[in-house]
């Protein structure tokens, strides 16, 4: 398959004659579900059988039902924080869609339809949030990393890590079962950071096999993007050499087509590709958050209208000849996977603090370990010291 080496960028006319707006977010599918056509992306939607489109749809509603059930357990004071994706899901679930098992996922902390979508138990992504583990899930059992709270850090990590695949000769064999690629999911907030242009630098001019997928979802906390940037952030990677585009990001279809066609063109050796999935965060930033205090309701209500789910089910529906009696097994499925996270995360045990030096490094570390010793007399003190006071018969157990 021939790979382009520019995104679409060009401007070009409608069926009526009249211009497409080179800065209009690529749509092929419109908010009432309707499917467009595109002369650039169709080929890679035409890629989508009906079987996994409604996978798309189960994974979408999935990672709904579990961030919301998320957000309670939070609220009931079981996790400490929690940041919603409501709004996101077909940016991450369309993105993932197009992801090979060998290709690698660096992930922010709002990716879960990302986790989901890469076969993870998402049930681990609490032990995060509930503060029990600094981790939560091996890496390598589905090349999803490890949740990046520093923002745009992993970028930079990412971008290595195609290096390396690129220097083990991974890419560019032409062999689908070898080539491979990254993708570094990150926020509008953090293409304002150094860590992200760096980072692109880098692949830029290495051509490292690295898609970095920005979800524009216009709010970094309670900034809006139009106060970061005067265009549009795709545009970044235009400035790198990079090629660029910008996909309606609540349409699943096109953003599988666009980060399918990114991930074609690093496997097979083409370099970076810049993809800017413009979206909506429907929720808080964080559960500390209240968005009353900066954005409007009116503002809220215009992307219920655009929500992706209910685009891509009046597709499913009206398009594709989907019967009720599958959203109604996906809508079980959904409930089922809330009541399993939340049973999950209330059965999680505190582990003892001296798991904190576990997996910090890969080998042995003198300074490590000499922490790992103090810290268990010093934890020793406070039991002798109970005992202590016990046998004194003072009752205090100090």
């Amino acid at each position: 398959m021939e790979v382009p080496t520019t995104m679409d960028t060009t401007k070009r006319s409608k069926a009526d004659g009249t211009a497409v707006d080179p800065e209009a977010p690529v749509q092929l599918l419109d908010p009432t579900g309707r499917r467009l056509d595109h002369d650039v992306y169709d080929r890679w939607a035409a890629q989508l059988d009906d079987e996994q489109l409604r996978q798309m749809y189960r994974q979408m509603v999935l990672t709904r039902a579990f961030d919301n059930q998320a957000v309670a357990l939070q609220r009931q004071g079981e996790l400490g924080l929690w940041p919603p994706s409501l709004g996101q899901e077909a940016a991450q679930v369309g993105s993932a869609a197009a992801l090979r098992p060998r290709d690698f996922v660096f992930p922010s902390y709002r990716e879960h339809g990302v986790a989901l979508a890469r076969g993870m138990d998402v049930r681990q992504l609490l032990r995060v949030f509930r503060g029990v583990e600094h981790g939560g899930w091996d890496p390598a059992e589905a090349n999803f990393h490890l949740y990046t709270f520093v923002i745009g850090s992993h970028a930079l990590h990412a971008c290595g890590y195609a290096m390396g695949v690129q220097r083990d000769g991974d890419v560019g064999t032409g062999d689908e079962q070898r080539d491979r690629a990254v993708v570094a999911y990150f926020g509008d907030g953090a293409t304002s950071q150094g860590d992200v242009h760096e980072a692109m630098v880098f692949a830029a001019v290495n051509n490292a096999p690295v898609v970095f997928f920005c979800q524009n979802n216009q709010w970094a906390i309670s900034v809006p993007a139009t106060g970061q940037s005067k265009v549009p952030l795709a545009r970044r990677g235009d400035g790198m050499g990079i090629p660029s585009v910008r996909v309606d990001g609540n349409d699943v279809v096109a953003c599988y087509a666009a980060t399918a066609e990114a991930l074609e063109r690093a496997r097979s050796g083409g370099g970076p590709s810049f993809i800017e999935a413009y979206t909506y965060r429907m929720g808080a930033h964080t559960t500390t958050d209240d968005p009353t205090r900066y954005r409007t309701s009116a503002e809220e209500e215009y992307w219920r209208e655009r929500d992706p789910i209910d685009r891509l089910r009046n597709y499913l529906h009206t398009e594709r000849s989907t019967d009720d009696a599958f959203f109604a097994e996906v809508g079980t499925e959904a409930d089922q996977l809330a009541a399993s996270a939340r049973e999950y995360c209330r059965g999680i045990e505190t582990p003892p603090a001296a798991r904190m030096f576990e997996h910090v490094y890969a080998a042995p570390h003198a300074q490590l370990e000499a922490e790992r010793q103090w810290f268990a007399a010093y934890e020793a003190s406070f039991v002798d010291a109970e005992v202590a006071s016990v046998a004194s018969g003072d009752g205090t157990g100090r």
